[in-house]
């Protein structure tokens, strides 16, 4: 693995600039590897490791730089709980660690660096510094993973019978007989605009 500097770095690219919860997306990630044993997530094991993310912020970006997973090679998944939480899962041996951001580092920052007033400034070095265990808690979880959440998983495609348009990875809906899609099922997260 690469040294938090060198991931800082990455993350700062990747995202446009280092903030708070870079500095806590990338310590994340990086703890979750060690557990896991993984040393070498984006060469030699890099098959091996799918992450859910539980938050659309900051410290998901830096997640996916240290783990190399994203989204589109499908080994990146995304929970919207609101939480600066992942889940790291070894797909090759089944475990997975789950790890939350406490809320007590917070507070922890401001009485680690009282001395700087801006509270970004204040949290990016405290989360530098302080310890695993005062920034996050751990545990050993169970994910179960069917085959069509694995990176490279290739099935069969549906088509909608309302829209006509094609849907992967079994993430159509069956209703009253009917294959559908979840947005004309009723799941949309958008509706048309009236003509």
């Amino acid at each position: 693995m690469k040294s938090l500097d060198e991931y800082l770095r990455d993350a700062e690219t990747a995202h446009g600039h280092v903030c708070a919860g870079q500095v806590l997306g990338v310590r994340l990630a990086m703890l979750g590897l060690r557990m896991l044993g993984i040393d070498d997530p984006q060469g030699r094991d890099r098959k091996r490791l799918v992450t859910f993310v539980e938050i659309d912020r900051c410290a998901t970006d830096a997640v996916a730089v240290v783990t190399g997973c994203r989204l589109g090679k499908r080994a990146l998944k995304f929970r919207d709980w609101g939480k600066v939480a992942a889940t790291f899962v070894d797909v090759t041996t089944g475990k997975a660690i789950r790890i939350a951001a406490k809320e007590s580092s917070k507070a922890l920052a401001r009485q680690t660096h009282p001395e700087i007033a801006d509270k970004n400034q204040q949290q990016m070095l405290a989360y530098r510094e302080l310890s695993d265990n005062d920034l996050f808690s751990t545990q050993w979880v169970k994910v179960d993973l069917p085959p069509e959440e694995f990176p490279g998983y290739k099935g069969e495609r549906a088509v909608c019978e309302i829209c006509g348009e094609g849907i992967n990875f079994r993430r159509e809906v069956r209703l009253d007989g009917k294959v559908l899609c979840r947005g004309c099922a009723g799941e949309s997260y958008y509706r048309p605009m009236s003509e």
